[in-house]
């Protein structure tokens, strides 16, 4: 067993986390114009949605996994799309949609919710994936991790 098969899928550690930061905003009343939170909030959450999809399907397309936690089994260094501006769509994009809860539940108590599902999947997410993919790919993603950002 891997050390990323110990882990939760990064999906799972969203809905978690958007539990959480419900909870949250449970100790406080929501304050603000709900038709404006609600506004934005899908706009915020729809545009972390299309990036993360943007992500999937450039793995698809690449004809790789898009298993985040068997990165072992990648079959190619995918570099082109959205993958030119962040080498993790998949995860900007959930931590995108948890601003865009966060601006729905409109508390400060949700606000913490997006800074640590970013912490949690750098550290026990990306970091283990980017030894994969270093082991895997060697020279060319270290010439991709140096041209392009983690998140953005």
């Amino acid at each position: 067993m891997s050390y990323l098969e110990l882990l939760v899928p990064p999906p799972v550690v969203a809905l978690l986390v958007a539990l959480a930061m419900w909870g949250g905003s449970l100790l406080e009343p929501s304050a603000g114009d709900l038709p404006l939170r609600l506004s934005l909030a899908i706009i915020i959450a729809v545009t972390g949605l299309a990036v993360s999809m943007s992500g999937r399907l450039a793995f698809r397309n690449a004809k790789t996994t898009a298993n985040p936690l068997k990165p072992q089994a990648a079959t190619s260094l995918v570099v082109t799309g959205i993958y030119k501006f962040t080498r993790n769509p998949m995860y900007v994009g959930l931590a995108v949609v948890l601003v865009g809860w966060a601006v729905f539940l409109w508390s400060a108590w949700a606000l913490p919710g997006p800074v640590a599902f970013v912490a949690y999947i750098s550290r026990f997410q990306i970091a283990p994936e980017e030894r994969a993919l270093a082991a895997l790919f060697g020279e060319k993603y270290s010439a991709y991790k140096c041209s392009v950002r983690r998140w953005v």
